[in-house]
């Protein structure tokens, strides 16, 4: 049984979340922990559309510091 690209989305926006301002994860980070919560129910092709659904929803952003990450967008006005 397959996991829904949706869902998978909703766990890696958890998990990023968990992660802010500690550790920044790559798309690479994320599948194999996807891949290993779920086993063979998910693909690599499954992670990179659930990837690229945090990317265009605007939840998450590519950010690049030396190599690609992938990171909660910057808050408006943050601090102020």
């Amino acid at each position: 049984m397959s996991i829904a690209a949706e869902t998978l989305a909703d766990e890696m926006f958890a998990l990023i979340s968990e992660y802010a301002g500690k550790r920044n994860l790559k798309a690479g980070d994320l599948t194999k922990e996807m891949i290993a919560r779920h086993g063979d129910a998910v693909s690599k092709d499954d992670c990179k559309l659930a990837i690229r659904s945090l990317i265009e929803s605007g939840r998450c952003v590519y950010s690049y510091l030396g190599g690609s990450y992938i990171q909660l967008p910057p808050r408006e006005n943050a601090g102020a």
